[in-house]
């Protein structure tokens, strides 16, 4: 299953489908006291490589969306988020616990990305030009070496199914403007280093992450409002703090389960085939859900 083909989006009451990424559904709202806001639906799909899984992570829309509002409440007096409620009263019965309901924004751009950490792109990046995002890092990091300071390493919003590429900073200026570029800059460290420190004190590290911003639809020239998911095993990197040792693949809070059970001989895929991955083992899925909620339960003291 391809990005191009994604489950339809369940028909909602009050409710109109506008749109269907790897993970969410959005819906405007058409009656009720919110109508005419957005109506965010997280759902149990899983996408690796540019596919969309046909196995689903029980459980994982839920566990995307309380994280989400937890890390929003702990980020308010930083920035305005979207979200105007998750009050189950307001919810659809049919996507409720795993939905909330947003203003609409004009996002912006750019994907923006701090990284306190080097892995991923970042690292492949700095192997082939000692730097990342057009930043000069030291030499002789490896992979999970601590930064110096995090850096904002901006990427492209790429059409659905597409990568993001990763930008200097000047191309986002370019694109957005200057005044907003150092505003998206400023406001991406100073947002990482709050959850980084959140998440450190909890025995996790945040390794990198990535924020969607948008203003108010109809206010261009309006305040930045932090939008979509934040801070979610999907959008960050987690690693536990006490098996943290640079120069090797740290183990993580997120997909990664997934992504090397597809890439061992033990799946039978190849990546370069064109076909889409096998369905998951059930023991995949169910590591899969594990790590995910023990990423929530960890973070925010709750039980899931």
């Amino acid at each position: 299953m391809t990005l191009a083909n994604i489950p339809p989006a369940p028909a909602l009451p009050g409710a109109r489908h506008l749109h269907s990424g790897k993970v969410r559904d959005l819906y405007e709202l058409t009656e009720g006291p919110h109508a005419g806001k957005l109506l965010m639906v997280a759902s149990d799909r899983l996408s690796i490589f540019d596919y969309v899984l046909e196995t689903t992570i029980p459980g994982k829309g839920e566990i995307l969306t309380r994280t989400s509002l937890w890390w929003f409440e702990q980020l308010a007096d930083l920035v305005p988020n979207h979200v105007v409620s998750a009050d189950p009263a307001d919810i659809p019965a049919e996507v409720r616990g795993r939905a909330v309901i947003c203003e609409k924004l004009d996002m912006l751009p750019v994907e923006c990305v701090a990284r306190g950490y080097l892995t991923g792109s970042g690292l492949v990046d700095y192997r082939a030009t000692g730097e990342v995002c057009g930043i000069a890092l030291p030499p002789g990091l490896e992979d999970g070496s601590r930064l110096p300071a995090p850096i904002f390493t901006p990427a492209t919003k790429a059409a659905l199914g597409d990568h993001d590429e990763n930008v200097s900073y000047e191309a986002v200026a370019a694109t957005v403007g200057a005044d907003r570029a150092a505003a998206l800059r400023d406001l991406t460290i100073a947002v990482y280093g709050r959850a980084e420190g959140i998440a450190r004190d909890r025995g996790i590290i945040l390794a990198d992450t990535k924020f969607e911003f948008g203003v108010l639809t109809g206010d261009a020239a309006g305040g930045l409002v932090l939008a979509d998911e934040v801070l979610t095993p999907d959008s960050s990197r987690y690693w536990p703090a006490d098996e943290w040792q640079p120069g090797q693949t740290q183990p993580s809070y997120d997909k990664q389960i997934v992504r090397n059970w597809a890439l061992s001989p033990e799946s039978g895929w190849v990546k370069s085939s064109g076909e889409a991955p096998p369905p998951l083992p059930a023991e995949v899925v169910e590591r899969t859900r594990s790590r995910y909620i023990e990423a929530y339960e960890r973070l925010t003291g709750e039980t899931f």
